[in-house]
């Protein structure tokens, strides 16, 4: 998880972005201060990156069917049933 963050810093720029993506994943609660996954990252990085989009998707927009961009790693919701 940390190394895809950091991948994904890393291009859109940042400084730093290995420093960046451990603070934003204590942030968020998915690593402790020393490095390790807490449970709750342990979930989301066995989750493929399509289930964290639309896992993220759910909690703004609220359930619903949802299809998946790789080229922009977002979610969208779909009007299928």
């Amino acid at each position: 998880m940390k190394k895809r963050l950091t991948q994904q810093l890393s291009e859109k720029g940042v400084n730093n972005a290995s420093s960046m993506a451990k603070s934003l994943l204590i942030k968020q609660g998915n690593m402790t201060k020393g490095g390790k996954l807490t449970p709750q990252g342990r979930k989301r990085a066995s989750m493929s990156n399509a289930d964290r989009a639309i896992d993220r998707e759910i909690k703004i927009q609220g359930k619903g069917m949802y299809g998946y961009n790789p080229k922009t790693n977002k979610a969208y919701k779909t009007n299928k049933v």
